[in-house]
């Protein structure tokens, strides 16, 4: 069971949240919003999710170094929150042609606000999730036991 949810820690990180943030960055430097302020847009919203906490506060309260994403050290239903309002922000912001930082910085915000407002009716508060292990090495971990097992099971017949 731990290998399984080692497993779908990576993907989710890995393949979910990643290719959101990658189309939510194609999208908006179409709209007019350079490097700098995307990642203020990824603070404001991590501030809206966490309760008002920035990133650098998160990366503080769990002991990350400034050099390493936050969220290769978030638990799988963290993620899954910041890749909902990530694609909700995608949608509306295709959906409703936002451009410009402030447009899209404030619906990005209001979607992390209303993921956080529905984590709050079943009584969860994303700063207060405890961290998990660095998905660098949990990946490799995986790795290694996908190796092993493959050893271990041999060759299936042609």
């Amino acid at each position: 069971m731990k290998t399984v949810c080692a497993c779908k820690r990576v993907w989710t990180r890995e393949s979910v949240l990643r290719e959101s943030e990658k189309i939510l960055s194609q999208n908006i430097y179409e709209r007019g919003v350079d490097d700098a302020g995307f990642g203020r847009i990824r603070s404001q919203g991590d501030a809206a999710l966490f309760g008002g906490k920035t990133t650098m506060d998160m990366k503080n309260r769990f002991g990350i170094v400034q050099t390493r994403p936050l969220a290769d050290f978030l638990p799988t239903l963290t993620i899954a929150a910041k890749n909902l309002a990530t694609e909700m922000t995608n949608h509306n912001v295709q959906q409703e042609d936002l451009h410009g930082e402030y447009a899209i910085a404030s619906e990005h915000v209001q979607n992390n606000k209303s993921v956080r407002h529905m984590l709050g009716q079943r009584g969860i508060k994303p700063e207060d999730l405890p961290p998990e292990e660095d998905i660098k090495k949990l990946e490799r971990r995986v790795k290694t036991d996908e190796k092993r097992l493959e050893k271990q099971s041999g060759k299936l017949p042609q």
